[in-house]
């Protein structure tokens, strides 16, 4: 099938109380090993890009990489989204340049500011078949060009949601609930620490979705920065002369809880990104005589897929959904 939106997509997860995964892609063995787990566990996707990924790879490379994805997996839908728009004029690049969804964010501008951009997006995309995700609240943490200190991160308020939704017309919304980009989620004094001194970060606030998800009955809700950074690969990047120390993500468990009520994208980069820079680090480390890019590339693209295979199972619940 061709590239679609979400809004089908949307609609059945909303229902069936799972979560769309949308993986950043920046490369083919990302797009591969994202797209392959999809593929065995007939599961929905969204792969998304963001500016940085723009600028690292080129708009037609990262289109026709997921263009061949879609050839190799015409079982699933898959989505091509922006992450992160910054302005209008990347949106539109972006729409005019084959995506099916793009992302506006404006949470840093003013609540009337943040509409009237907001809504320019929409109506722009919208003409030309696309559908927008836009975003209340501002979370922390560091992805690509967003870089937000955690004091001025701010709650989404529940209050706004009505109005925002109203005045732009968006497909779905990005709140501000305890997430955070990157893979350095919390300090350790926003932490507590278990038996074992493992930090234990905060807890997600499900008193903000659910009074969102009040306000905004069937409407899809989005979680960023929900990457889980797990602890095996942040384990094999430090043993093999890595330094990242106290990287902690998101429990698995409470996005699981999100993805059942009204949360139908969940956006994930940071495990990726660990996953392959742990195997590629392991790699050198073991084989310290290779230099072919094919022989670490390979099992980077594997774990990717399995990594990706466990979030589709136990995290999204999506798969068998496609």
């Amino acid at each position: 099938m061709p590239l679609v939106t979400s809004t089908e997509m949307f609609k059945k997860a909303y229902a069936g109380g799972y979560a769309i995964g949308a993986f950043n892609v920046n490369n083919m063995e990302i797009v591969q090993g994202i797209t392959e787990a999809c593929k065995e566990e007939k599961a929905p996707v969204i792969l998304q890009v963001s500016k940085g990924a723009r600028a690292y790879a080129n708009h037609t490379y990262l289109v026709k990489l997921v263009e061949a994805a879609v050839i190799e997996c015409p079982e699933i839908p898959i989505v091509l989204h922006l992450d992160h728009g910054p302005d209008f004029e990347t949106c539109k690049s972006c729409i005019d340049g084959g995506f099916t969804s793009v992302m506006i964010d404006a949470s840093s501008k003013p609540f009337e500011e943040n509409i009237e951009i907001t809504k320019k997006v929409v109506e722009y995309a919208h003409d030309h078949g696309v559908v927008v995700e836009a975003e209340l609240g501002t979370l922390a943490g560091i992805e690509d060009d967003v870089n937000v200190a955690a004091h001025a991160a701010s709650y989404t308020r529940p209050e706004e949601v009505e109005e925002f939704v109203a005045k732009t017309g968006c497909d779905s919304l990005a709140i501000a609930i305890g997430t955070s980009h990157g893979a350095y989620k919390f300090t350790p004094d926003q932490c507590t620490r278990n038996e074992k001194g493992i930090l234990v970060p905060p807890p997600l606030r499900f008193d903000v979705l659910e009074e969102v998800s009040k306000r905004l009955p069937g409407f899809p809700i989005v979680l960023h920065g929900s990457s889980s950074v797990p602890q095996e690969y942040v384990k094999m990047v430090n043993t093999h002369g890595g330094k990242m120390p106290d990287a902690v993500g998101i429990p698995e468990e409470q996005l699981r809880q999100a993805a059942t009520l009204s949360v139908c994208k969940i956006n994930i980069d940071s495990d990726l990104r660990l996953t392959m820079t742990g195997t590629i680090r392991e790699f050198f480390d073991e084989h310290p005589d290779k230099f072919d890019p094919r022989e670490y590339l390979k099992p980077a693209r594997a774990n990717i897929k399995e990594t990706v295979r466990h979030k589709l199972v136990n995290v999204l619940g999506c798969a068998g959904k496609a």
